[in-house]
C-alpha cells in the first residue's frame, strides 16, 4: 500500500545541527562521533535530506578548534564558528545564522509575519559539545516533526563516568525516564526553522535560552513534543560553565545529599 501522503508544510528537507563549544577537548571527539553516526543513520533511511553541522567554539583557549578542523577536514558536512560570547545563548543563535537560517524578525506587536517557505522545511537540532546523541537522534527528531511537531524536547542522561553514584541515583529519582516529560534541555532539542524564526530565536544570555524560547514557542501554540526516545548521554560534571545550566543543577543536588557515614 502507498504511503500516505504528508500534511502540508511537514516535511523536512534540510537539516542543521547546531553545537556550541566552550573549552571542549576532552569530550568533543565523542560528541562529534556521534552526530555524524546520527547523521550517517540519517541519510541510510532519508537521502534526500541535506544534513549540515556547526560547532561553535565559543572562546576556546584549548584543543577544540583544532578537533574540530580536523573532522571539518575529512567530513565536508561540519564546519567551525569561532565566537567571543561565553554566553550558550548567544553561541547557539550565532550557528543557527551561521547554518544560513536568518535572523528572527523584529515587528510591532499584533503585526504577523510568515517566515519564508523553507523555513518549514528546514529542521534545527541542537546538543552540546559535551554530550553524545544516539544514533537514532536525527531519524527520531524528523519523524516527530512530519507528523506535525514544531518542537521536540529530548531526555538526557548525566554520564556515570567519574560521578558520585549517589548523586547520580538521586538524580534518576528526580527524572523518570518516560514520554511527555517536562524536561528541557539545550543538549537535546529540535525546532522547526519558521517555529524558531516565529518565536524569536535563541535569546542571547548565558545560560536557560533553550527554556525561554521553548516558553515562547509554547506561548504561540506551536506543537511542542516531549519524548524519551532519543535519549542523550551528557557530561556529569559538577563544575559548570553556565552559571544556570545542568553543571550548576547537579551540584545543587549534591548540597541535598546526606554527609557520608563515619
Amino acid at each position: 500500500m502507498a504511503a500516505l501522503p504528508l500534511p502540508r508544510g511537514h516535511r523536512i528537507e534540510r537539516v542543521a545541527v547546531v553545537m556550541p563549544a566552550h573549552d571542549e577537548e576532552d569530550h568533543l571527539e565523542q560528541a562529534l562521533q556521534a552526530v555524524q553516526r546520527s547523521a550517517d543513520a540519517l541519510y541510510r533511511v532519508r537521502p534526500d535530506v541535506d544534513t549540515r553541522m556547526t560547532v561553535v567554539l565559543d572562546s576556546c583557549t584549548d584543543g577544540s578548534a583544532a578537533i574540530t578542523a580536523g573532522y571539518a577536514a575529512i567530513d565536508p558536512r561540519i564546519s567551525a564558528l569561532e565566537v567571543s560570547y561565553r554566553s550558550a545563548g548567544a553561541s547557539r543563535a550565532a550557528g543557527v545564522r551561521a547554518s544560513g537560517i536568518g535572523v528572527p524578525r523584529r515587528r510591532p506587536p499584533g503585526q504577523r509575519w510568515t517566515p519564508a517557505p523553507w523555513a518549514r522545511r528546514t529542521w534545527l537540532a541542537n546538543t552540546d559539545a559535551d554530550s553524545r546523541v544516539p544514533e537514532n537522534w536525527l531519524v527520531r527528531q524528523l519523524e516527530f516533526a512530519e507528523a506535525g511537531a514544531d518542537a521536540v524536547l529530548g531526555s538526557v542522561e548525566p554520564d556515570p563516568a567519574g560521578m558520585d553514584p549517589e548523586l547520580l541515583r538521586h538524580w534518576r529519582e528526580r527524572h523518570p525516564f518516560h514520554e511527555d516529560h517536562p524536561h528541557i534541555y539545550g543538549a537535546n532539542f529540535g525546532v522547526r526553522a519558521s517555529a524558531y524564526l516565529t518565536a524569536g530565536g535563541f535569546a542571547r544570555i548565558t545560560s536557560e535560552e533553550d527554556r525561554t524560547l521553548v516558553h515562547s514557542l509554547r506561548s504561540r501554540a506551536f506543537t511542542v513534543t516531549a519524548t524519551d526516545s532519543t535519549r542523550v548521554m551528557t557530561s556529569g560534571r559538577t563544575h559548570a560553565r553556565a552559571p544556570h545550566g545542568f553543571g550548576t543543577y547537579l551540584r545543587s543536588l549534591g548540597h541535598l545529599l546526606p554527609p557520608p557515614a563515619g
